[in-house]
């Protein structure tokens, strides 16, 4: 019996490649996260935010970086403190974007995961989102369809009806 020594097995390219990475943004990637996001508001599912937003909110930004240090994808959630007798703190996504070469691949549920545990680690007892898409990688992470009531009233004042948005939520 002859006995051969084993040869490492090929790795697919997309293994040997970097992977992105996810992290908070910075300010002075304002003007980036305003770019990443126009294709999603020409086409109606963002609404405009000014670059200025961008950067005074840069810390509500997770974004999904590519290793030569562009911008793939990105999603913002502001915390709200606990409203009525009961409530814990809630969080509400926003703003959340894929590049459309990055769509397909996983990066979208990456930033969602990126997200889930941010709003676990402050201790947020809920977390919404609007949106008018279809709904499904939500629906796939645990949200359910809700009514602006349930939600932050401040950012449920916000909404505009004209939008057609869909409210969900995922509560812990």
């Amino acid at each position: 019996m002859t006995t051969a020594t084993p040869r490492p097995a090929a790795l697919p390219h997309t293994l040997l490649a970097p992977s992105p990475s996810v992290r908070t943004a910075r300010p002075d990637e304002a003007a980036a996260l305003a770019a990443l996001s126009q294709p999603f508001v020409r086409s109606g599912a963002l609404r405009e935010r000014p670059i200025s937003l961008y950067a005074a909110h840069a810390a509500d930004f997770l974004v999904l970086e590519a290793p030569d240090g562009t911008l793939e994808g990105c999603v913002g959630m502001r915390a709200y403190p606990e409203e009525g007798e009961g409530a814990g703190p809630a969080g509400v996504v926003y703003n959340f974007c894929v590049a459309a070469q990055r769509q397909g691949s996983g990066a979208g549920a990456g930033l969602l995961r990126a997200v889930l545990a941010k709003a676990h680690a402050r201790s947020l007892t809920a977390l919404f989102t609007a949106t008018t898409g279809g709904a499904g990688l939500f629906l796939r992470y645990g949200f359910t369809h809700t009514t602006a009531r349930q939600a932050p009233a401040p950012w449920a004042q916000s909404l505009d009806p004209q939008r057609n948005a869909r409210i969900m939520v995922r509560s812990w």
